[in-house]
């Protein structure tokens, strides 16, 4: 008889512990946000310290702490892997339409190649088709680092106005690969668990 309320009040304290920790992250104390920031640091001067040295002399430990405090607020993770996904969306998009490029091109030589028996013009009709090819090829090339050029910027706009420090419209490739860090260092975050008693 005596077991049953303690198991009664050991359950009880669980879900106090629970319901505290729940509470916690809904309304935050300053000690909990406190506690949350030190853990966000750690995690990204760890992840700093894994970057070539030319790197991390180029992201300030300021910009981390910037980053720690704006990914409080863990909206910043669903808005960073909604871009990633429509990337990966884009991306798998523009892959499909080279390789149906590379498809055409294989069809038609495999066409002509079964009208033709006459190997001389053969030839010359596959070096006009192999010039053709290339040109449609480049330019599906320059269509698709345009997509891709207007997708970075799009996403660097986002993640600005979303206040994300560090991102900013630049062409310049030293700085977006600075920030191809930063949304790596986000995404790692955004599958870590904090726990605060701990």
């Amino acid at each position: 008889m005596d077991d049953v309320p303690m198991e009664n009040e050991t359950n009880s304290n669980s879900s106090e512990a629970s319901n505290a920790t729940a509470n916690q992250q809904q309304h935050p104390t300053p000690e909990f946000l406190q506690r949350k920031i030190y853990f966000l640091m750690d995690q990204l001067k760890e992840m700093h310290s894994e970057l070539p040295e030319t790197l991390q002399t180029r992201i300030s430990y300021d910009l981390l702490t910037e980053l720690a405090n704006c990914v409080l607020n863990e909206s910043i993770f669903d808005i960073v892997k909604a871009l990633m996904e429509l990337q990966h969306v884009t991306e798998k998009h523009l892959i499909q339409m080279r390789a149906q490029v590379e498809n055409e091109y294989e069809i038609e030589v495999a066409d002509w190649r079964g009208k033709i028996k006459d190997p001389e013009e053969l030839q010359h009709i596959l070096g006009l088709m192999k010039i053709k090819h290339t040109k449609k090829l480049l330019e599906t090339d320059k269509k698709i680092i345009e997509v891709l050029d207007q997708k970075v910027f799009d996403q660097q706009s986002m993640l600005q106005k979303a206040g994300v420090p560090g991102f900013y419209n630049t062409q310049n490739p030293k700085e977006i690969k600075i920030q191809m860090f930063l949304l790596d260092f986000i995404l790692r975050l955004s599958l870590l668990k904090f726990e605060p008693n701990k």
